[in-house]
C-alpha cells in the first residue's frame, strides 16, 4: 500500500481502490477467498482515509460468499463487491450475491472482457452483465474494462441505466472515452488504473487526452465514484 499511495502522489491521484489478496487465485476456495480478503483489511488498515476495499467473491461458493459479504461489508471496512472470472455473471448463482450486495448499498464491480480466443471459462462479457443488470435493475453496477472490445462492451450494456463503465485495463487508445460519452453520458463513465496490471499514467491519458469537456473529466476521474459510493460510505459513517 505504501509503494501504490507513492505512486499515486506522483500522479495526482487522491483515493484508491483494493480488492484481491497478494496472490489472485481465478476460482478461489472459501478458505483462499477469505484469506484473500484478510489480506485487504489488512492492507487498508492505516490507509482508510486513502484507500476504500472491495470484497471478492466467488460465486461458485454462494453460501460462503454470502457470508464473506456480510464480514467485510456489513460488519467490516468494504464497501463494494468484486467479481472475476470464476463463473459467468449472468448465472443464477450471482442472484443471492447481487441481491444482498444491494441490501447493503454496496458498489458491484464484475470484470468483463470479449476475448478473440474465447477467454477462461468462467469470464463475463457485457452481454452476460446486461442479463444480470436486468435482473436486478435495483444494483449498482461496474463494466470493468468496458469488456476489452469497448465499442462491443459500451453497445451491450448502453440501455441499462444501472450500468457503469470503467475505463481501465486496455491499451490508451483513441477514442474510447469519447465514444462512452457519447453513447452513455459523461455521468456512466469512470476512470480506473488496474494497478499494478497498467500504469496510472497510461489510464490517465485516456482521460486527460480526450476531446471532452473539462466537467465531464472532473465526473470520469472521481465525481461519479464517489456519487455510486455515498449511500454505503454514508450508511458507514465514512467522510468522502
Amino acid at each position: 500500500m505504501a509503494q501504490l499511495i507513492e505512486f499515486a502522489d506522483r500522479m495526482g491521484i487522491e483515493r484508491l481502490c483494493v480488492y484481491m489478496g497478494m496472490k489472485w487465485s481465478d476460482n478461489p476456495t472459501p478458505d483462499d477467498m477469505r484469506r484473500q480478503n484478510d489480506e485487504v483489511i489488512q492492507a487498508l488498515k492505516g490507509w482508510h482515509y486513502r484507500a476504500v476495499g472491495f470484497v471478492y467473491l466467488n460465486p461458485n461458493h454462494v453460501e460462503e460468499s454470502l457470508a464473506e459479504l456480510d464480514r467485510c461489508v456489513r460488519d467490516g471496512p468494504m464497501v463494494g463487491v468484486k467479481l472475476w472470472i470464476a463463473k459467468h455473471c449472468n448465472a443464477s448463482e450471482l442472484d443471492a450475491i447481487i441481491k444482498r450486495a444491494t441490501e447493503l448499498k454496496a458498489l458491484i464491480f464484475q470484470h468483463t472482457w470479449f476475448n478473440a480466443l474465447g477467454g477462461k471459462p468462467g469470464e463475463s462479457t457485457p452481454l452476460d452483465l446486461a442479463e444480470l443488470a436486468a435482473r436486478h435493475p435495483h444494483a449498482t453496477l461496474i463494466c470493468g474494462h468496458t469488456g476489452g472490445d469497448w465499442e462491443r462492451g459500451i453497445r451491450a450494456i448502453r440501455l441499462h441505466r444501472n450500468i457503469s463503465v470503467d475505463l481501465a485495463g486496455s491499451d490508451p487508445t483513441a477514442g474510447l472515452t469519447e465514444i462512452a460519452v457519447r453513447e452513455l453520458g459523461a455521468e456512466r463513465v469512470i476512470y480506473g488504473s488496474d494497478a499494478g496490471g497498467r500504469s496510472f499514467a497510461s489510464q490517465l491519458g485516456k482521460v486527460f487526452g480526450a476531446d471532452i469537456s473539462e466537467s465531464a473529466k472532473k465526473l470520469i476521474l472521481g465525481e461519479n465514484l464517489m456519487r455510486l459510493l455515498a449511500p454505503i460510505l454514508n450508511t458507514k459513517g465514512i467522510k468522502p
